[in-house]
């Protein structure tokens, strides 16, 4: 009896896979509420908040990155933020007013735009799917993909959806 050779298809397809979680960003994210810095949680009131600013110590952010909201639905006069960015300056690795998620997002997108993607130029290229990812991310690789690869699609190597040809 002759022996049967099996033949891998999804090896053979010559398709690459494009993670995105390949680039999740790595950094922690810390976080910094400016509603513990208000007077009675609700206002700025300049002696207090420069009190309370000056009491926090700042090295605890060494390196990482910081997201700068406030919780409380208050009016935050645009100094406030002048301040917390000079306090954060010498220690944080990188800071911006945004939500903790938002950050994560916005750092995701930068990995994206920022990696070499020379391997994929002129292959077949699968997407990976991930539905619990943010959709920007898709978006932002579809742009960047789209202008080198031969062919992009979502989804597995095995069974993937023909984006474009």
């Amino acid at each position: 009896m002759a022996e049967e050779q099996f033949i891998n298809k999804v090896t053979a397809s010559c398709i690459i896979a494009f993670d995105l979680l390949d680039f999740m960003p790595a950094d922690e994210i810390a976080e910094f509420d400016i509603k513990n810095l208000l007077f009675m949680g609700m206002i700025v009131k300049e002696k207090e908040f420069k009190i309370a600013i000056s009491e926090i110590d700042f090295s605890v952010f060494v390196a990482k990155t910081v997201a700068v909201y406030c919780s409380a639905d208050a009016i935050i006069p645009p100094w406030v933020y002048m301040i917390i960015a000079d306090k954060l300056q010498p220690h944080a690795a990188h800071f911006d007013f945004i939500d903790v998620d938002s950050m994560k997002l916005e750092l995701w997108k930068s990995n994206i735009e920022n990696a070499s993607i020379s391997s994929f130029k002129n292959q077949k290229v699968v997407l990976r799917a991930r539905p619990d990812l943010h959709p920007a991310l898709y978006m932002l690789a579809t742009q960047r993909l789209k202008p080198i690869v031969r062919t992009l699609m979502y989804g597995e190597i095995g069974l993937p959806k023909v984006i474009f040809k």
